[in-house]
C-alpha cells in the first residue's frame, strides 16, 4: 500500500539523511525524481518499483513525497496527492490550481466562426478513388454500413472524399499492408473505428501552459486559428505524432474539406497541407505551412523581451508574462482598463505593488510568487473571477510551505485540499 511505511523504507534507506535532513521527490508509474546520489541505479530502481506497484494497486498516477530526519535513523514522510483539484506540477510543487470545477482557458472554449466556403475545385470523389484503386489493385475497402456506423458514432457525416477513400482502403492487421495503403494515401491512415473530432478536448493542455496562449484568425487565413473544432475530423497521422484532418470550419480563404496538419508540438492551430483530399492523394503533397495569429496578443516583458510593462500595452492584449527582470520592480497601472487581458504570470520579485492585481478584474488565470500570493490574500484581495492559479517556485524549496499556500487558495474556492499523509518509522 503506498500510505504503508515500509513501502517507502528502501527508498529513504538511498536517501542517506543525516539528523535535521531534508528531501522530497516525485514518483509517477512512468518516470520519477529522487534525490538519491545515483550510485546505486540498480537498488534505486527495485526501491522505486515498490513505489510504482503501490501506485498501480492504489489506482493513482503519482505521488510527490517530502521527508525529514528527526533522529539518526528515524524519519518523518509526508505523501502529497494533489487531488482532483491540482494538476501534476514540476517535482513536488503542485502544479495549476484549478478553482472552478471543469474550468479550461479561453482559446479551448473558442470555437469557430461560420464561414461561407466551397469545396476547392481540385475536390473530386471519383478521381480519387479512380487512383486508388489504380494503386492498391484488388483492394478490398469498408462497406456502406461500416461507413454509416462510422457516421453514427461520430454524429457527423462523412466527406464524399473521405468516403471515396474508405471505400478502396482498410487498415490491415499485418505490417505490409499497412505500409502499401500508407504509400497509396500519403499518410498513416485511421481506420474507421479510429477515426475521431479532433476539437478543443482532444487536444487537452495544463493551465500552466493553456492559459499563456492565444488564438485568432487574420483576415487571410486558409486555416482558423483554433485549439480544435467540432469540424476538424481527424484521418490519418505523418509516422511523427501530427495528425492530419479533413477541415469542415476553414478560415475565411479557405475551401471546406482541405486537409490541415495538426502539429503535436503545439497546443493550438494547423497547418495547410492540400485544398482537398483529391489533391493531397494525387499529387502527392506533402509539405504543409503553419499561419500566425498576426495579433500581439501574447506579451512577454523580461530581460530578453519586451524591455517595459508600456511597451506591452495593446487593447488587443490577453496574456501577459513578466520573466526574469533585473531592474526596478514593475507597476501594473499601464495595463489597468484592457479589455482582454485574462492571464497574468509574474516571477517573485518583479511586482512593484502586488495589490494592483485587484483592479484586473478580467483574470483567469493568475500565478505568482509565494510573497505575491501572500499579500494578495492577506489583504483579500484576490481576483474572484479567477478559474485557475499558478505558484511559482524557483529552486527547490521545502514543498510542504508551499502546499500550504496551495491548499489556502484552493480553500477561498471551496475546493479540494492536497492531502499530506504523515507516516513515522525506522529505516
Amino acid at each position: 500500500m503506498i500510505d504503508d511505511f515500509a513501502t517507502w523504507v528502501p527508498l529513504l534507506r538511498l536517501l542517506r539523511l543525516d539528523s535535521g535532513g531534508r528531501a522530497h521527490g516525485q514518483i509517477s508509474r512512468g518516470s520519477w525524481s529522487v534525490p538519491t546520489s545515483g550510485q546505486d541505479m540498480s537498488a534505486e530502481f527495485d526501491a522505486v518499483g515498490r513505489v510504482h506497484a503501490a501506485l498501480k494497486a492504489g489506482g493513482l498516477g503519482s505521488i510527490s513525497f517530502a521527508v525529514e530526519s528527526q533522529s539518526p535513523g528515524r524519519l518523518v514522510l509526508h505523501l502529497l496527492d494533489n487531488g482532483p483539484a491540482v494538476e501534476d506540477g514540476l517535482g513536488p510543487y503542485p502544479g495549476s490550481l484549478v478553482l472552478v470545477d471543469g474550468a479550461v482557458p479561453e482559446p479551448w472554449r473558442r470555437l469557430p466562426e461560420p464561414v461561407d466556403a466551397a469545396p476547392a475545385p481540385t475536390a473530386d470523389p471519383a478521381l480519387l478513388e479512380r487512383t486508388l484503386r489504380e494503386r492498391l489493385p484488388g483492394a478490398i475497402g469498408a462497406t456502406d454500413a461500416e461507413i454509416a456506423a462510422a457516421e453514427a458514432r461520430l454524429g457527423i457525416a462523412l466527406p464524399a472524399e473521405l468516403k471515396a477513400l474508405y471505400r478502396v482502403t482498410r487498415w490491415g492487421e499485418d505490417y505490409e499492408t499497412a505500409e502499401r495503403v500508407s504509400a497509396a494515401v500519403g499518410c498513416e491512415l485511421f481506420s474507421l473505428d479510429d477515426l475521431y473530432v479532433a476539437d478543443a478536448a482532444s487536444r487537452p493542455c495544463p493551465w500552466q501552459f493553456a492559459a499563456t496562449e492565444a488564438v485568432s484568425t487574420p483576415p487571410g487565413a486558409a486555416v482558423q486559428g483554433l485549439v480544435g473544432s467540432p469540424g476538424w475530423l481527424a484521418f490519418g497521422d505523418n509516422g511523427g505524432g501530427d495528425r492530419l484532418a479533413i477541415d469542415l470550419t476553414p478560415g475565411p480563404s479557405g475551401h471546406l474539406g482541405q486537409i490541415i496538419m495538426i502539429d503535436h508540438e503545439r497546443n493550438i492551430g494547423a497547418g495547410l497541407l492540400a485544398g482537398s483530399l483529391t489533391d493531397m492523394v494525387v499529387n502527392r503533397r506533402r509539405a504543409w505551412r503553419s499561419e500566425g495569429t498576426g495579433e500581439p496578443l501574447v506579451a512577454r516583458v523580461n530581460i530578453r523581451a519586451l524591455p517595459s510593462i508600456e511597451a506591452a500595452v495593446d487593447p488587443r492584449l490577453e496574456v501577459l508574462g513578466i520573466g526574469v527582470w533585473n531592474g526596478a520592480p514593475l507597476s501594473l497601472a499601464p495595463v489597468m482598463g484592457l479589455p482582454r487581458l485574462r492571464t497574468l504570470t509574474a516571477y517573485p520579485g518583479t511586482l512593484a505593488d502586488p495589490l494592483e492585481i485587484a483592479q484586473l478584474t478580467g483574470l483567469e488565470f493568475l500565478r505568482l510568487g509565494v510573497a505575491e500570493w501572500r499579500a494578495l490574500l492577506d489583504a483579500g484581495a484576490v481576483p474572484r473571477g479567477l478559474s485557475a492559479a499558478g505558484i511559482e517556485v524557483p529552486g527547490a524549496p521545502d514543498p510542504l510551505p508551499i502546499v500550504a499556500l496551495a491548499n489556502e487558495i484552493l480553500a477561498r474556492w471551496g475546493r479540494p485540499q492536497i492531502t499530506d499523509t504523515i507516516l513515522e518509522g525506522a529505516v
